[in-house]
């Protein structure tokens, strides 16, 4: 007969994850040990602590100035920004409308902004002048400049249907480097509407003078103005 094995003590295995645990907990032990002997160091020695608050300060006020100096370069060459009408000519309707985005922020009106496109209701740039007035422009480009198509009174109606309504314009542009019907000319009077032809608009982008001081009969500064 075949005896039978005497099975041994069956040994358990150990948690790995208790493992786990007491590791993590030596680890936290150790950190907590260093960071309040850090503290008892610095405790003792108070000048380490001003000369870091220091270096901290100075680095702050380094990234500041820079970040000042950089913006004070950015309006240097903004102010110097120059457009010749037939560079303008030349740019597609897209870059045609950041072009006069560009020109209004060298202008001082810091949030200038494209909105041009589908759905932008009349709209192409608008902004805020240095006087608290805001600006809706409408653009028409014209590839064929002065010989492309007049821009017409149908375009004038959309402006002038939402540029007050619907972006809350007290100045509502509209703008090509080409020229304007007769009629259109005629609408824009009997609605304070604004208009910026190819002879203006050469004018404005290879000068130095802002749009508002080309243009008529301009509403008066919503607020006070070191300018005004």
């Amino acid at each position: 007969m075949r005896r039978r094995r005497r099975s041994g003590p069956t040994r358990r295995r150990g948690n790995p994850g208790s493992e786990g645990l007491i590791l993590l907990g030596l680890v936290g032990l150790v950190a907590v040990s260093l960071i309040a002997a850090l503290l008892n160091w610095l405790a003792a020695h108070p000048w380490v602590v001003a000369l870091l608050l220091l270096a901290a300060a100075g680095a702050g006020g380094l990234w500041l100035w820079r970040r000042q100096e950089a913006a004070r370069w950015e309006q240097v060459r903004a102010q110097g920004l120059r457009y010749a009408v037939e560079h303008l000519d030349s740019l597609h309707h897209n870059d045609f409308e950041f072009a006069v985005r560009d020109l209004m922020h060298r202008d001082g009106c810091s949030d200038a902004q494209k909105v041009g496109g589908r759905g932008d209701n009349g709209a192409d740039v608008k902004a805020t002048d240095p006087y608290g007035r805001r600006w809706v422009i409408q653009c028409k480009h014209r590839k064929d400049g002065w010989h492309g198509s007049a821009v017409g009174t149908p375009d004038l109606q959309v402006l002038n249907g939402t540029g007050r309504q619907i972006h809350g314009g007290d100045v509502l542009v509209m703008l090509t480097n080409g020229r304007f019907s007769r009629p259109a000319l005629d609408f824009a009077k009997s609605q304070h509407l604004h208009l910026v032809d190819r002879h203006l608009l050469a004018q404005w982008a290879g000068g130095s003078h802002p749009l508002w001081e080309l243009l008529r009969a301009i509403p008066p500064p919503r607020k006070p103005n070191r300018l005004s």
